[in-house]
């Protein structure tokens, strides 16, 4: 995907840097630091090597994500946050609270549960 000439507000150029299933996911995942594709590939349930690939080129055109590649064989990559992807992280953040309050209010708690976010008392908290 490419960064359009015009925009109509800033909003809409950031949901272009976002947009689709796996970008806030991907950004959330980085939050730990530095990681292979490796790990991200293992650390995203469901995600496609191809997907992964396509997605993590995109962040990188929008200056979200940082790639290094160490020579070598056989050949190291990682990727990590830019500084405007640790803005993006605080956004994501903050949805991820919202999304995790209503799963709870809706009784989903089991789910949470799963990834490894305990719900004692109605209040989140990370394993």
């Amino acid at each position: 995907m490419k960064i359009r000439e015009n925009y109509t507000c800033p909003l809409e150029l950031v949901h272009d840097f976002v947009k689709g299933k796996w970008k806030t996911i991907l950004i959330f995942q980085l939050r730990k630091g530095t990681q292979t594709f490796s790990e991200l590939k293992h650390g995203i349930q469901g995600i496609s090597e191809k997907m992964l690939i396509q997605q993590l080129k995109e962040l990188q055109e929008f200056g979200v994500i940082h790639k290094t590649s160490n020579v070598g064989y056989p050949l190291h990559v990682e990727y990590s946050l830019t500084d405007r992807g640790t803005k993006l992280l605080e956004a994501v953040l903050i949805m991820q609270e919202i999304g995790v309050t209503y799963m709870i209010e809706h009784g989903q708690t089991e789910q949470l549960e799963q990834k490894g976010i305990v719900c004692t008392n109605q209040i989140p908290t990370k394993k």
